[in-house]
């Protein structure tokens, strides 16, 4: 019998190690989800399948309809778990870029990540510092959180792996039928998210096999095989997702990241093969590696499922390290340089932070294609609201989040069998290259001006071809009329005013204004201030600061203008009269002055 004080000690004691496991999970939880949402923003690595799930996700949120450029594979019980978490979130009304708003789903999907690898190490035995050591590698590795940030239907899918392989994991005498049920069911919902995941149920065949009777493993297999064939057969058209195309970044973008935690990994995989506490995950996370040397499958997708499981792998060969032997039924002598093996563990760690600045200082800020369209759909929206535009997978979900009614957002995939047709052209540049796949939409593209140009995206509208007849001597007419303006006495202009002038970079209505003005009274041209955007895309300066001695008097003459030169706003500023003309100026303007 065992007496009262001990028995009190023994659950005082089993109560304390409980909490302190709470207490390090929660830690590690806090620090796999801040380090995700720091760098949750960070434009590079992107892989190129993102634009287009972050589009399915907002058409399936808002029941409207998406057609992609077909590269980008297919997902539907993926797109319909993360339009499940938008909606309930409302992310899409919280966050004003949409690719942010999806990626918060991604963090969710890693603390839940952290919390089922830390239950699958300590149900498969390894000791709380090496489940602890685990998740701390994934949690602040810059490879797992520069991938993990990122929108991949695969984070989904280990995530629904690592359920499974918990479930399995189930010590035998606490193993209940509904936990092969719900394996069974994981392991199918990771597969419909997608088909990659197949590659893990080498590890889950293994640990049911291990720690199951036949009868229950017979009873996991045919549930799992009843459901896949149903997913697969009579729903196929609904559910069964699609590997992407290959696309950029490659491989050595992504181990750029964090080298260290890349070889680590390899040799934890191939050390792993000979634990028999972890052989089962060691064989799939090979087989999973292998993948990575086929070019027809983009390499983030394996890398999205390796990431979780071979920390775990660096925990079992560390702890069986630590012990000094391996287990029952393998020789391995205790360590007798426990100095040397101070040294190494030293070394490592140096090594391991100097790789993880240099990964972390890769995930800093910088110039993002999501702020380049953001910049884009303001322009637009002020310069042709509510217009038919054709756009690609960025920009759509962009303009439609916006408020752009869908209906006049034409994808590059379906302007084949569009009735619309587009009077303005919004593309990224993995839209521009995109576009040759799909003859209809170069054809169309084909007479297209280049009107603005944010970083990577590229505005451009329809029906007015950039070689049109007649643009040479139009530029010519802007040129010799500014130099005409310059030359007058009426007008004073200096320094860069008078170089855009004479270079004919300004627009032939403030030409022909200032022509006019200046024979009632003496001008300064004080400025032509410039869209950055247009000026990339060559457009004539149509903003003008002007100044006299009687500044509302060039007000009243340029509000007082009508027709072709009447100004799109007149606004008094401090150095004058700011005057901005619409986009794209009538031809033959300056017809007198279109030969030298």
């Amino acid at each position: 019998m065992v007496p009262v004080e001990v028995n009190g000690r023994r659950l005082v004691g089993a109560a304390a190690i409980r909490l302190l496991s709470i207490d390090v999970v929660l830690t590690l939880l806090v620090i796999t989800g801040g380090a995700r949402v720091i760098n949750l923003a960070s434009p590079t690595p992107s892989p190129a399948t993102e634009p287009a799930t972050v589009a399915h996700v907002f058409a399936l949120s808002h029941l409207t309809s998406f057609t992609d450029t077909g590269v980008t594979g297919t997902s539907p019980f993926g797109w319909a778990q993360l339009a499940g978490y938008a909606l309930i979130s409302r992310a899409f009304e919280r966050t004003t870029v949409p690719v942010t708003a999806v990626r918060e789903t991604m963090v969710l999907a890693a603390v839940l990540c952290a919390v089922l690898l830390w239950l699958l190490a300590r149900r498969l035995g390894l000791p709380f510092w090496a489940a602890t050591l685990a998740v701390v590698l994934m949690a602040v590795s810059p490879l797992a959180i520069g991938l993990q940030r990122v929108v991949l239907v695969e984070h989904l899918a280990v995530t629904w792996v690592l359920a499974a392989l918990v479930l399995v994991a189930t010590p035998r005498v606490r193993a209940r039928p509904w936990h092969d049920v719900l394996a069974a069911s994981c392991l199918l919902a990771a597969v419909l998210t997608s088909p990659l995941a197949l590659l893990a149920l080498p590890a889950a065949g293994w640990l049911l096999a291990r720690r199951r009777e036949s009868s229950r493993v017979a009873f996991t297999a045919v549930v799992f095989t009843l459901g896949l064939g149903v997913a697969f057969g009579p729903a196929g058209p609904v559910l069964r997702p699609e590997l992407p195309e290959p696309g950029p970044p490659g491989i050595a973008a992504w181990v750029a990241l964090d080298p260290v935690f890349v070889v680590l990994s390899m040799v934890a995989v191939v050390a792993g093969m000979v634990l028999p506490r972890t052989r089962p995950l060691a064989v799939s996370a090979l087989v999973i590696a292998a993948v990575l040397a086929f070019p027809a499958i983009p390499v983030e997708l394996p890398l999205a499922l390796l990431i979780p499981l071979t920390p775990l792998l660096v925990g079992e060969v560390a702890a069986t390290v630590a012990a000094g032997r391996r287990p029952a039924g393998h020789r391995l002598s205790p360590a007798r340089r426990p100095v040397s093996a101070v040294v190494l563990a030293t070394v490592l760690t140096l090594i391991s932070v100097a790789g993880w600045a240099h990964g972390f200082d890769r995930l800093g800020p910088g110039s993002s294609g999501g702020t380049a369209l953001s910049q884009a759909r303001e322009w637009l929206q002020d310069n042709a609201s509510g217009a038919v535009v054709l756009v690609d997978d960025a920009s759509w979900t962009e303009l439609a989040a916006d408020g752009w009614p869908t209906g006049s957002l034409i994808p590059i995939g379906s302007c084949a069998v569009s009735c619309a047709l587009p009077e303005w052209a919004v593309l990224t540049a993995s839209g521009q290259r995109d576009r040759s796949r799909f003859p209809a939409a170069s054809a169309i593209l084909a007479g297209t001006t280049k009107v603005a140009v944010f970083g990577s995206v590229t505005v451009s509208r329809f029906g007015d071809p950039k070689d049109s007849p007649g643009e040479t001597e139009e530029s010519g007419a802007r040129s010799r009329a500014g130099a005409a303006l310059a030359a007058s006495a009426q007008i004073r202009c200096e320094g860069r005013t008078r170089d855009l002038l004479t270079a004919g970079k300004v627009d032939p209505r403030l030409i022909a204004t200032i022509a006019a003005l200046a024979t009632l009274r003496p001008v300064r041209l004080v400025d032509f201030p410039s869209v950055p955007s247009e000026a990339a895309a060559e457009q004539p300066l149509r903003h003008l600061v002007v100044s006299s001695g009687d500044e509302a008097a060039v007000a009243d003459f340029f509000t007082g203008q009508r027709g072709t030169f009447q100004p799109a706003s007149v606004t008094r500023v401090r150095d004058g009269v700011l005057v901005t003309y619409p986009l794209f100026p009538p031809s033959g303007l300056l017809t007198p002055f279109s030969s030298p």
